[in-house]
């Protein structure tokens, strides 16, 4: 189990840096005055449970499979400490619900020391918890554990996703009251309903995204699940989020069922209607995200939408409709009647019957014929078929693949590595590779078994002669490329473990010292408040060989204040002195500039290295989730001020974004070279 410093423990960890929290967010904005009196109790209660769960985490140690159950206790402490800590209260009768949620969690607790775990096979509405890999947290998610599921406890059920609406006072507290009392919008028979916390309000992306994947293994974990019959659901925020997961992983549900939401950035948001315009390279990451850039990938993904006729929200599906036929596909949309932002009931009967079919059918495991579109290699794979490196990032990048009884028949677009993958026990043998046709050109290409399954991998050479394509089993790539996992931007870094690394020594410059003590305090609240985690912060002194192994690493500092930085700074793309910072052949003043970037550490090249940057959107926190979009690309170089005072610079504010006087930035070509603009 990952260790898990406690709120206190974190906040002394901090608090040479750590600012006034009130001046540090808005969402979840401010709460309501606790008593005293009760204060103190509920004080008490998540004292006593804290101590009972270390002294758990001790006595468990020898008996691993009731160990790996405590965030299942964890959940409640959680959500009640973090409430008294950063004032997250908004209503009095939430002081009942503490007392009850620690009372649970107590429940648990003893039933763990008894080597019991009676929720694990409960059915009704169930809460529980998982250890996020990004930042150790713990997540909490909600089930409806069907009755039927008291009987048959080994037979693979149906697993529905459901994604909940924006909600700026959803706090762990809420979120498990909730889920305690309401199986939500629908409750199919003999089907496990999964509730993902999300991490708050994302709209399920970034860590929001992770979240949901995590929450789904653990599910699959102590759960039979059937692969074959997931369903994707989700309405307003959950809408949107269905949306994004239907598009980008078209290959694992049966059936996505969006409801309401938004499915691009610069419509919905009138990105171009007043104010500052945003800037090109933010402009070019919303095709990260923007769901109709991706609606080619609903050919793998079966899709029923509602929408109230009178919703403004209706929006998303119609963009989604006109997208999909340009792609010859076409969208089944329920409309509720003089309906606005909610479901009609009769439309709801239908989507339910809708769905319900879909799901019955199930998903074909291995399809004969897979077309899939990704801009960004974070979203790399459909089925079979998986991009393992593109020709240009930003770029639609396009594969439609048919698996015939005695060829593969393929064709490309702004692909430079593809492969094939087909699950070896299965009994059905793969196509002849003699018969492989790619783009036209036939190839034979070799077999080979990895991880369970029968592949291939081709590779485009540019500029070699004659037929471009090749087998390139064994065959590995020299230097840098971008790859799966491994091709940024700067918020990428953040969807797996990751690990701030602070500086010991002194500044090249103190405006520079001063901005970035402001712009890593900044990074490590707002990711508490927005992401429900704290971050994991070690002095570059104390990284151990193991942390280089295992987690990206976010550098703060400077070639002379930061020790790691300082052992690696020659082998960046830029150069950084007293005097000058060069990037790209540019030259920018070191007293009143400052680099930002995401590149392979090159201690460990499969883990990035981040300088001086947290999550790129936190002052959109309060704003739609559709401007929760990267901010920054690969690389910048900011213009500081530092005039005023340095630690109000960085508040957050509805007006002031948290990386003001951007002066370059851009992003890396595929080997990770200065891309010429």
């Amino acid at each position: 189990m990952p260790v898990k410093l406690s709120c206190v423990a974190t906040l002394l960890f901090c608090s040479a840096l750590l600012l006034d929290a009130q001046q540090l967010r808005y969402a979840p904005p401010s709460g309501i005055a606790v008593p005293p009196q009760i204060a103190e109790k509920l004080q008490n209660g998540v004292s006593k449970l804290g101590a009972e769960i270390e002294d758990l985490r001790t006595a468990l140690k020898s008996k691993q499979t009731l160990l790996s159950l405590l965030p299942d206790v964890e959940i409640f402490q959680k959500a009640v400490e973090w409430l008294l800590l950063y004032d997250e209260f908004y209503r009095s009768n939430e002081f009942a619900t503490a007392r009850i949620l620690l009372r649970q969690g107590m429940e648990r607790a003893r039933s763990l020391r008894n080597g019991e775990a009676p929720w694990t096979t409960a059915t009704g509405l169930v809460v529980r918890g998982y250890v996020s890999k990004i930042d150790g947290s713990i997540q909490p998610y909600g089930l409806v554990v069907p009755a039927s599921f008291g009987q048959e406890t080994n037979h693979p059920r149906r697993l529905d996703v459901w994604l909940h609406g924006r909600d700026d006072h959803l706090t762990e507290l809420k979120f498990l009251s909730d889920r305690e009392k309401s199986a939500g919008e629908f409750a199919p028979q003999d089907a496990l309903v999964l509730h993902p916390y999300g991490r708050f309000c994302n709209a399920f992306k970034f860590a929001g995204e992770v979240d949901v994947f995590e929450a789904m293994e653990h599910v699959q974990r102590h759960y039979p699940i059937d692969a074959a019959r997931r369903a994707i659901r989700g309405f307003s925020m959950g809408g949107a989020g269905c949306w994004h997961l239907a598009v980008h992983h078209p290959g694992i549900w049966a059936a996505a069922n969006p409801g309401a939401g938004f499915a691009e950035t610069a419509i919905y948001t009138d990105a171009f209607g007043k104010g500052v315009k945003p800037p090109w390279y933010e402009q070019t990451l919303w095709h990260l995200y923007d769901s109709v850039d991706y609606a080619g990938n609903l050919f793998n993904c079966p899709m029923v939408a509602y929408s109230g006729e009178i919703d403004k929200q209706k929006q998303a599906a119609d963009m989604m409709a006109a997208a999909m036929k340009r792609e010859g596909l076409e969208l089944v949309h329920v409309i509720g009647p003089k309906t606005a932002h909610k479901y009609e009931p009769q439309a709801k009967l239908e989507v339910a019957k809708r769905v319900d079919a879909l799901v019955a059918r199930g998903r074909e495991l291995v399809p004969r014929e897979v077309r899939f579109t990704t801009w960004s290699l974070r979203y790399n794979q459909c089925d079979w078929v998986a991009i393992q490196r593109m020709e240009k990032h930003c770029e639609r990048a396009r594969v439609d693949a048919r698996s015939e009884p005695d060829s593969l028949i393929v064709k490309t677009m702004n692909v430079a590595e593809l492969m094939l993958s087909f699950v070896a026990d299965t009994g059905i043998a793969p196509p002849p590779t003699e018969n492989l046709n790619i783009d036209g050109q036939k190839l034979a290409a070799s077999w080979f078994e990895s991880d369970g399954f029968r592949r291939i991998l081709l590779r485009k050479v540019a500029g070699k002669e004659g037929p471009p394509w090749t087998d390139a089993h064994g065959r590995s790539l020299q230097g840098l490329s971008k790859l799966p996992g491994l091709q940024g931007p700067i918020d990428d870094a953040f969807m797996d473990s990751f690990l701030f690394v602070r500086p010991s020594g002194p500044a090249l410059q103190p405006a520079v010292r001063a901005w970035i003590e402001s712009a890593m305090i900044r990074a490590t609240n707002e990711w508490r408040a927005q992401f429900r985690g704290f971050v994991r912060i070690k002095n570059d002194v104390d990284l151990s060989k193991d942390d280089v192994a295992s987690a990206n690493l976010v550098l703060w500092g400077d070639p002379q204040s930061n020790k790691l930085l300082a052992r690696i700074a020659k082998q960046l793309p830029v150069q950084w002195n007293a005097k000058i910072i060069r990037v790209g052949g540019k030259s920018y003043d070191s007293a009143s500039h400052i680099p930002l970037l995401i590149y392979p550490n090159p201690l460990n090249p499969r883990r990035y290295i981040v300088l001086n940057s947290g999550f790129t959107f936190a002052h959109e926190g309060a704003a739609s989730n559709a401007k929760q979009t990267p901010k920054l690309p690969d690389y910048a170089v900011l213009s500081i001020d530092m005039a005023d005072d340095p630690a109000k610079a960085l508040r957050r504010a509805r007006d002031s974004a948290p990386y003001h006087n951007v002066i370059e930035a851009g992003f890396f070509d595929e080997f990770w070279q200065i891309a010429s603009l």
